[in-house]
């Protein structure tokens, strides 16, 4: 009855539009009224799930990715992408790829890097005869690796939800990071090849592209200090964040000097919205999880899948397949704190090492970045480029496609995720 009651509150809220804090705290909230239960250890035991000593990395590399914007960073990164990406068909649309891994390895939030590699790439490929549409879906779509490549927000959730090493799963979304922007560029190409998208057609200049790498050294420098401290043990993911806000500061004031006061401010405040939505978020998932658990919802579940079938395979496609339905309609860190307690106990008793259940997780839901109806990504994109989601969301169709197939190969092939974490002896 408990757990009956909670998901068809927490159903019901979300169908008439409330968001999803008050859907999972009125949710929780009712079930422990109606049961008589004391209120006060539910709200503890989710206040102990803020208070984690990990979390305090999650402000410091919000805060970190929004000063390295205003610090000139996030510039100069889109223009290496755009000469490396050189005149091949779909030139630009690459260096939107490769501009959000960079700037992923940074801000570790899709939103943030799709808002601030689009402001500058869209304009420029719709100049240069991409349409509207097809600019807005791949910077929507790449925009999505900043929650796999190191660092990441929502890794940093699944460790601290999980109990898991967050420093391994940073190494472990080296490679998937990679293979997904590798697979965005490949498809990117067959589509810019189809539809006729061209950059200028202008050949590789070698004085240009080391004038603009000698310009953006500090900028690609910024993904070397915080990452090369994490593996090589100099600091924790919760030091280098620190670190990276020091080290933006740095560069922003005394090498590009283009920090300003009006910069900082804004970084604060986005910092102190996005940190106070996340926790709150947590505050309510952990409640929610925790009445799962006490009505042991996971066990149920779990036997339910291994009724339907023991191939590990099919478990994994039934896994991520529900995993893109909810990453649709639900936002990626509340669906870490939901499912996590849910599925990672199936996945364990599978013998699926958590840390590649959690890359996985994070890829699979990451996905839901760029497609509606929630799609935050296609939001930003779209307001910048002018343009309806239903029309981003067919342009981007193909390269969606191409993230789900490397989501399955990173299933199916665990040595791709965990060989980094354990040649570094995690």
């Amino acid at each position: 009855m408990a757990a009956t009651l909670l998901f068809s509150m927490f159903g019901a809220l979300l169908f008439f539009g409330a968001p999803i804090v008050v859907a999972l705290g009125v949710a929780s909230m009712a079930v422990y009224v109606l049961n008589g239960d004391d209120i006060s250890s539910l709200i503890e035991l989710a206040f102990s799930a803020i208070n984690s000593f990990p979390l305090m990395a999650l402000p410091s590399f919000i805060l970190a990715g929004a000063l390295m914007g205003d610090a000139g960073i996030a510039r100069r990164l889109i223009h290496i992408a755009e000469e490396l990406a050189g005149p091949a068909a779909g030139g630009l649309g690459a260096a939107a790829v490769m501009a959000c891994m960079f700037f992923g390895a940074i801000s570790g939030s899709g939103p943030a890097t799709t808002a601030a590699v689009g402001m500058l790439v869209i304009p420029a490929m719709i100049e240069r005869g991409y349409g509207r549409s097809y600019p807005a879906a791949i910077t929507a779509t790449a925009g999505g690796l900043g929650v796999v490549i190191p660092p990441s927000m929502p890794l940093v959730i699944y460790g601290v939800t999980a109990n898991e090493s967050i420093s391994a799963l940073f190494m472990a979304g080296v490679f998937p990071g990679i293979m997904l922007g590798v697979g965005l560029i490949v498809a990117n190409y067959i589509t810019a090849k189809r539809n006729g998208y061209q950059t200028e057609g202008t050949g590789y200049d070698k004085k240009r592209i080391f004038r603009v790498l000698k310009d953006g050294f500090w900028s690609l420098m910024a993904p070397v200090v915080i990452l090369g401290g994490i593996y090589s043990g100099m600091f924790t993911p919760t030091e280098a964040a620190v670190v990276s806000i020091f080290y933006a500061l740095f560069v922003g004031i005394f090498i590009h000097k283009e920090s300003s006061l009006r910069g900082l401010n804004e970084a604060f405040q986005s910092t102190t919205w996005l940190t106070g939505r996340v926790l709150i978020i947590m505050f309510t998932a952990t409640a929610f999880g925790r009445i799962l658990v006490e009505n042991h919802i996971p066990a149920m579940i779990a036997q339910g899948i291994l009724q339907i079938t023991d191939s590990l395979w099919l478990v994994w496609i039934l896994v991520i397949g529900f995993l893109l339905i909810v990453g649709m309609f639900i936002e990626i860190l509340a669906t870490i704190m939901i499912v996590t307690p849910v599925l990672l106990p199936v996945m364990v008793e599978l013998g699926v090492d958590p840390i590649h259940f959690g890359i996985v997780l994070v890829v699979s839901l990451g996905i839901g970045f760029s497609t509606p109806p929630l799609g935050e990504n296609m939001f930003i994109s779209s307001s910048i480029a002018n343009v309806s989601i239903e029309r981003i969301s067919v342009r981007a169709i193909p390269l969606v496609g191409s993230m789900i197939v490397i989501d399955l190969l990173l299933a199916f092939f665990p040595q791709i995720t965990l060989w980094l974490p354990t040649v570094l002896g995690f």
